[in-house]
């Protein structure tokens, strides 16, 4: 039971960090409005993942190495 939970949490937030990525190209904000909560909650943890990065340049890697890092960490976690 906590397994699915798990699962199903992680999944929810790999969702939001989607979201939160493809929100500019689908002219979704999510920064402000109705959506700024999508932003309160995956910002600190895509920023955090962002400090350990190098520059490159224009490229923002930060959401889909979180992302990677959220599945790394629920695969893990519920061992599937």
């Amino acid at each position: 039971m906590a397994a699915h939970a798990i699962f199903s949490i992680t999944t929810l937030y790999m969702i939001l960090i989607l979201l939160r990525w493809f929100g500019p190209w689908l002219e979704i904000n999510t920064d402000a409005g109705r959506l700024a909560w999508v932003g309160r909650l995956t910002e600190p943890v895509i920023q955090r993942v962002r400090r350990l990065l190098p520059p490159m340049g224009p490229l923002d890697f930060g959401p889909i190495a979180t992302l990677f890092a959220v599945w790394l960490l629920r695969t893990i976690a519920v061992g599937l």
